[in-house]
């Protein structure tokens, strides 16, 4: 999987998938579009790097949680929608 966590990062030039800022090493997270736990698997087509702050709000379902990583974040409606994206294959419930 490093591998292609390697080449994910370089696809996308270094940037997080969903606010499109540049990620340093110890700030990005891999994403799983689709979950491990729900078959996903780690090939590349399945990757996604994000910021590690959007990772925790794309898989979080504790409001207290949603409510400080929207708050970090500011998120406009562009990528409020792309975070969405993920936490709907995650069957999570979308964010307003």
């Amino acid at each position: 999987m490093e591998d292609n966590r390697i080449l994910r990062y370089y696809m996308q030039l270094g940037r997080c998938a969903v606010t499109g800022e540049f990620l340093t090493s110890d700030r990005m997270h891999c994403h799983h579009k689709l979950p491990r736990h729900m078959g996903g698997t780690d090939e590349f087509s399945n990757l996604v790097i994000v910021h590690e702050d959007v990772h925790r709000l794309i898989h979080t379902t504790s409001e207290k949680t949603i409510e400080r990583y929207r708050n970090i974040l500011q998120l406009d409606g562009k990528q409020l929608k792309k975070l969405n994206q993920f936490r709907k294959v995650c069957n999570l419930i979308a964010l307003v």
